[in-house]
């Protein structure tokens, strides 16, 4: 344990230092609540289907989203992932890619590309012409789409085995069509370590703030006579600089043999977050915590079957009485000869006009490790 924490300090030491030294710009501007919540709906099917507890388990291209610290873990010298979802009946499409590959014996990088995004919103404020006459010809389409790069290093520390340290840098673009669009920088830092079947977890995101500069188009906003800018019933947004506060998830993991050639592997996640009280199931001032919990039964490295439960929420019931609901998740996945599909199908718990509701995503990614 000596050991541990002296390599610990030596590699994550400088990396704390400079993520408390925060840019003078950064400190004058908000930190709204739920800031770039976007990079935290998740990646994978195989980590939505157990959960999202992947902290500790990460260990193939998708570690670059959920702890880069895996990277140095991963079993196939060369890996990538491709996953597609749709949430709310496929309104919202999440679309995800990434790759991994070592530098050395010791050291492995990665790239992840996400989107997420809603298209063809139509824009009617046009669709009344100067005779006051509807023209369904003046109605256009933008999309409002949020996109993120990160780019991930991870290095296995020689002298304590078992451990490996991560860090991202993430590169953050946001568009609301014509209107508006944002640019983002951040920083995550991650650990590992695995221990005679343990598999122990840190990551710190946006651990020195992610800082994302928004930009309004003025003009577009007030064209067209039925604006309700033009009308003087709304003002035009102002240019403004957002940060989003850091956060910490702590993961453990363990696998299990069973009888039959099938294993077990139980993992559980705590997400710490610093930007006020949230809707959690441990909910303060300061800080809210969210707990999540998940399993994976498999069956000769080849079957698997999923499940996982997190994200508890208060919200109200028909009745009027509040409730706590979570977030259910299945999902199955095979593996063979570096392929690996997946499945997931997790509901959702929505609170909406007072009253709750429960919607499906259906999530499908392809891996593919190679030599």
């Amino acid at each position: 344990m000596t050991q541990l924490y002296a390599a610990a300090r030596r590699w994550l030491g400088p990396l704390a230092l400079g993520a408390l030294a925060l840019p003078a710009a950064a400190q004058s501007t908000t930190a709204p609540k739920y800031s770039n919540d976007f990079l935290n709906v998740g990646v994978g099917a195989r980590a939505l289907g157990m959960g999202k507890v992947q902290t500790a388990l990460a260990d193939d291209a998708t570690a670059g989203y959920w702890n880069p610290a895996g990277l140095a873990n991963q079993t196939h010298k060369y890996d990538g992932v491709l996953m597609h979802s749709e949430l709310f009946s496929g309104i919202v499409k999440n679309d995800y890619a990434a790759f991994s590959m070592p530098l050395d014996k010791e050291s492995t990088v990665g790239v992840s590309i996400m989107r997420l995004g809603v298209d063809n919103i139509a824009d009617t404020r046009n669709l009344i012409n100067e005779y006051g006459y509807i023209d369904y010809s003046r109605i256009t389409y933008f999309s409002v789409a949020d996109y993120a790069m990160l780019l991930s290093y991870a290095r296995k520390i020689g002298r304590v085995e078992g451990l490996s340290v991560g860090a991202n840098a993430k590169l953050i673009y946001r568009n609301v069509g014509n209107y508006a669009n944002a640019y983002g920088f951040g920083v995550d830092l991650g650990v590992q370590y695995n221990r005679k079947g343990w598999r122990l977890a840190a990551v710190a995101r946006d651990v020195t703030t992610t800082f994302t500069a928004w930009s309004i188009n003025a003009d577009q906003y007030q064209k067209g006579p039925n604006s309700a800018v033009a009308n003087g019933t709304d003002p035009v947004p102002a240019n403004r600089n957002e940060v989003t506060l850091p956060r910490l998830v702590l993961g453990a993991g363990r696998q299990f043999k069973l009888p039959q050639q099938f294993t077990a592997l139980v993992s559980t996640d705590l997400e710490i977050t610093t930007d006020g009280k949230r809707n959690t199931l441990i909910a303060s001032g300061p800080v809210s915590i969210n707990p999540r919990a998940g399993v994976e039964l498999g069956y000769k490295s080849l079957v698997f079957l999923r499940g996982g439960v997190g994200d508890f929420q208060q919200i109200t019931d028909f009745s009027g009485s509040k409730v706590q609901k979570g977030q259910y998740s299945l999902g199955a996945g095979v593996a063979l000869s570096g392929l690996r599909v997946d499945l997931a199908l997790s509901r959702l718990a929505v609170e909406a006009l007072g009253q709750s509701s429960q919607t499906n995503s259906l999530i499908v990614s392809l891996g593919y490790g190679f030599k």
